[in-house]
Parts: C-alpha cells; sequence; structure tokens
C-alpha cells in the first residue's frame, strides 16, 4: 500500500498535521492553492501561565486577495520572529526540553524570511526530525499537475503511484470519494484523537502547536504523536464491532 497525503503548509502545525506525516509514503504541500486570511498558514497557538497565545507571522494581503500561498509575503517591518522567540522563551521558561528544541528553532525563525511558504516549510522539516517523521516531501508548485479540486489529487496520486489518500475529516465536505473508488483509490480519513501528555500551566489543553509537545516531553514526543492514531484505529473498530 502506498499513501499519500497532501496538506496545505503551515506554520508551527499541531500535532495532527505530524501524525498524517508519520502515516504517509509521500507527502505534498498543497502551495500553490489560495491562501486562506485568518487560518492556519501564518500563525499558531502556544500555552503560557495565562492561557493559549497566538504567535502570527505578519503578511502582506492589502490588495493581493485571491493570492496563492506560495505568493505569500511576510511584512518584516516589525520584529516578529524576535517575538515569537521572545514568547517561547518566557512562556516555556521551565519545560524540561527547552535548552534542547529553542535555540535551533530561533535560528530558523531569525533567518531573513521572504516568503511565509519557505517559512512554514523550513519550519515543518525541522519539526519532522524531532518527531521523526522525516518522509519524501514535494511541493505542489513544481510538479505541474492541474485539474479541479478531486480531479487535481487524484491525479497527484497516479503520479506518486497511491492506492491509498490520507485525508483531513474536513474534507468530507467536498471531497468526491466515488471518483477515487472509480479509479482504484481508497480514501481513509484521519479521525485523530488528540492524545494528552504532560504539559506546564494547568489542565491539558489540545490543539496547540506540536511546539509545546516537544518543549514538555522532548524525544518522548514521538510515541505521544503516535498514540493518537492508535486511539482512533480502536474507536473505529469499536464503531465498526457496535
Amino acid at each position: 500500500m502506498t499513501t499519500l497525503v497532501v496538506l496545505q503548509p503551515s506554520y508551527l502545525p499541531w500535532i495532527g498535521y505530524f501524525d498524517q506525516l508519520r502515516r504517509c509514503d509521500y507527502f505534498v504541500f498543497y502551495d500553490d492553492v489560495q491562501y486562506d486570511k485568518n487560518g492556519w498558514r501564518n500563525r499558531n497557538r502556544v500555552k503560557s501561565a495565562g492561557g493559549p497565545v497566538w504567535l502570527t507571522v505578519p503578511v502582506r494581503t492589502l490588495g493581493r486577495m485571491g493570492q496563492a500561498i506560495n505568493d505569500v509575503e511576510i511584512s518584516n517591518s516589525v520584529p516578529w520572529a524576535r517575538k515569537h522567540v521572545r514568547t517561547l522563551e518566557q512562556a516555556y521558561a521551565q519545560a524540561p526540553c527547552r535548552e534542547t528544541y529553542l535555540p535551533p528553532l530561533a535560528e530558523v525563525l531569525e533567518r531573513p524570511w521572504q516568503r511565509l511558504v519557505d517559512l512554514d516549510i523550513a519550519v515543518i522539516r525541522l519539526m519532522c526530525g524531532w518527531l521523526e517523521v522525516e518522509r519524501p516531501m514535494f511541493r505542489a508548485s513544481a510538479l505541474g499537475i492541474g485539474g479541479g479540486q478531486s480531479e487535481r489529487l487524484l491525479a497527484l496520486c497516479r503520479h506518486f503511484g497511491a492506492n491509498t489518500y490520507l485525508s483531513g475529516n474536513a474534507a468530507q465536505a467536498y471531497l468526491d470519494v466515488g471518483l477515487f473508488e472509480a479509479n482504484g483509490v481508497r480514501v481513509e480519513w484521519q479521525n485523530y484523537a488528540h492524545p494528552e501528555y504532560s504539559q506546564l500551566h494547568g489542565a491539558f489543553l489540545p490543539y496547540l502547536s506540536a511546539i509545546d509537545l516537544l518543549l514538555n516531553l522532548g524525544r518522548g514526543g514521538a510515541a505521544v504523536l503516535a498514540d493518537g492514531a492508535a486511539a482512533a484505529s480502536r474507536a473505529d473498530a469499536a464503531g465498526e464491532r457496535g
């Protein structure tokens, strides 16, 4: 079985993003689709003593409605990277793995980035190494494969010889599953069950950036990441038996 995942690049993604990476054979950054303002392309949350805090990369959107993700430029008129690093240092001052991950992350963030997509992919690659989920990665914009929404995703499956397409559950609203099945490709829904883990600052808070997992658990984060998929599989099996 060969599995393909196609996801838009995101900033400091949540652990479910890396679950899809862990479960695929080939990964495509969907970098040439329309940029969604106020989405996850340029922001994510971490946890502080006062609760969740947004880390947002400022981007140029004025007069650029409908621009593709790979065209989005970072607005470097403010020292956003320095602010993000400072926020992380303060929020995770007592984190067990702070010294292991914050310095290399800070080095990546503080490079002179111009385009959001390049920043996102660099951060994702760095975190993939830490979470032991490195996979062959490609940019959709470099593959020259077009088509409508479902048709293009199916064409990407054909390009990589994939007979399984792994997708987040939100795509159930628009993905033409019948088209995939008619062409010999099985659609698998992620169904990720967010695991709990030891976390700073009180009660557990899910759906943060995966950097929270790493700073708290370090190399143990890879095992926690796998727990979510295992829990989803158990829930699916229980549902089938029921």
